[in-house]
């Protein structure tokens, strides 16, 4: 058990500090745009309400990837491995295009859930902006779930970090117009992101061009075409996968878009929260990627005992890592949610709503980690429908009730859908944890591996 903690730990770090930097350009976006003005930081709010479930999307379907890189190169079987990364290209480019064509919706969505104007003009031009950079986000999560597949996750903490570096002068250049370019204020943080994502992209291509740690995988040797009967073995696989991402984090950007008419306070304050929160979720998060990186590998291998312990440890570590979060951020509440912002509204109902956040934290490791399992064992049906239950049937109507309606409580507004999440999240725990127990059974009685996927 312990020498599985330090491979998963040995896994998770590097993991960490490149998905922390994604979720501090974040950080940096809401904080820069927050110095604009609230309105400017709204924006950015409600922008990434609107994108980052598309982009998450995107990115469950390379997840797809991973188990099944981890798979083949446990079971020595490395010349399969190039024709799945690239017809995974294939997929995420073609999902991407039609999340582009979406796009013009954005003003009619915000016109029905009744955005004030000014906001609404914002953040159409952030989410135009982002869109630029989403085909090169794909394909950079294509590449990385091949590497981090491969049990090579430093590579991706360098570059996440390089990507950090780039984003912070590009806000700025944009938010406030230098070198003659128009001051955008919040929407430039759009055009920033998606500036760091081509950068990524070329990092990351360069990086598995000139290593040699790859170079018996052939991944740029040949092109293959699309190959429909490969695409949608990877769908089935990805798109549960994409879906419960989109469960979990629609839910939160529809509560983003619903509190949106209670005003800019509002909003920036749920922001606020929401940035931490995301940051802290980056813990259990990359604890649950490296927990699919050792199932699939170790399930290649043909050892389901061996996959068991790596959940099991997976456990063990998300429990600790929460516990310590949980204490810090209660701790510290005060002092995190001044960096956001100086107006004193915002401040009162972040302080609050950061310490609603707090409680759901060792739930949430459960659920994250028994999730990062279930795509190990390529079980992701199980994951989309216990995600769906959890957050839609449980979560939000449960939220809804209490933040906007005075059928249990008088309305709460934001706190009312934070006790949502807390739910949603819980129930997800518990329903995954089991899953979990159930395979592990199913393991342990026919005492083969689960079937490899080809």
């Amino acid at each position: 058990m312990f020498k599985e903690m330090g491979r998963l730990t040995r896994l998770a770090s590097p993991i960490l500090i490149a998905q922390l930097s994604q979720t501090l350009m974040s950080f940096v976006d809401t904080v820069m745009a927050g110095q604009v003005s609230a309105d400017d930081m709204a924006s950015v709010a409600v922008g990434a309400s609107l994108w980052w479930p598309m982009a998450l999307f995107v990115l469950g379907i390379c997840m797809a990837l991973t188990p099944m890189v981890a798979n083949h190169h446990g079971a020595k079987d490395d010349g399969a491995i190039a024709p799945i990364v690239q017809q995974g290209a294939w997929l995420t480019l073609g999902i991407t295009a039609l999340i582009i064509l979406l796009a013009p919706l954005t003003p009619w969505i915000l016109e029905r859930m009744a955005v004030a104007p000014v906001l609404a003009e914002k953040t159409t031009l952030y989410i135009y902006f982002v869109c630029a950079g989403l085909p090169a986000f794909a394909l950079y999560n294509s590449l990385r779930n091949f590497v981090e597949g491969m049990s090579h996750t430093i590579p991706t903490m360098v570059i996440g970090f390089l990507g950090l570096l780039v984003n912070i002068p590009a806000n700025y250049v944009f938010i406030h117009g230098l070198f003659g370019l128009p001051a955008l204020g919040g929407a430039g943080c759009g055009l920033a992101t998606a500036l760091v994502m081509w950068f990524m992209l070329l990092a990351l291509w360069l990086y598995t061009v000139i290593t040699q740690r790859f170079n018996h995988i052939g991944l740029y040797k040949k092109l293959y075409w699309p190959d429909f009967s490969v695409i949608l073995h990877l769908a089935k696989i990805g798109i549960p996968i994409a879906l419960a991402f989109f469960f979990e984090v629609s839910l939160f950007a529809l509560v983003a878009l619903l509190i949106a008419p209670l005003g800019s306070v509002v909003v920036a304050g749920h922001q606020i929260a929401i940035n931490f929160s995301s940051m802290i979720f980056m813990f259990p998060m990359s604890l649950a990627l490296a927990v699919t990186i050792r199932v699939g590998h170790t399930m290649g291998e043909g050892h389901p005992a061996a996959a068991r312990t790596s959940c099991y440890a997976g456990f063990v570590l998300g429990v600790l890592v929460a516990l310590t979060t949980c204490v810090l951020t209660v701790l510290f509440s005060k002092y995190i949610i001044t960096i956001y912002s100086d107006d004193a509204a915002v401040l009162a109902l972040a302080g609050h709503l950061i310490l609603l956040a707090a409680i759901y934290q060792i739930p949430d490791a459960f659920q994250v980690v028994a999730g990062g399992a279930l795509r190990g064992y390529k079980d992701t049906k199980a994951l989309f429908f216990i995600t769906f239950v959890a957050y839609w049937v449980i979560g939000l109507p449960l939220g809804y009730t209490l933040g906007l309606t005075d059928l249990l409580f008088p309305a709460m507004g934001a706190s009312g859908f934070w006790i949502g999440f807390i739910a949603g999240l819980s129930s997800a725990a518990i329903m995954l944890v089991l899953r979990v127990r159930v395979l592990h059974r199913r393991n342990a009685q026919a005492q083969i591996p689960l079937e490899v996927v080809t």
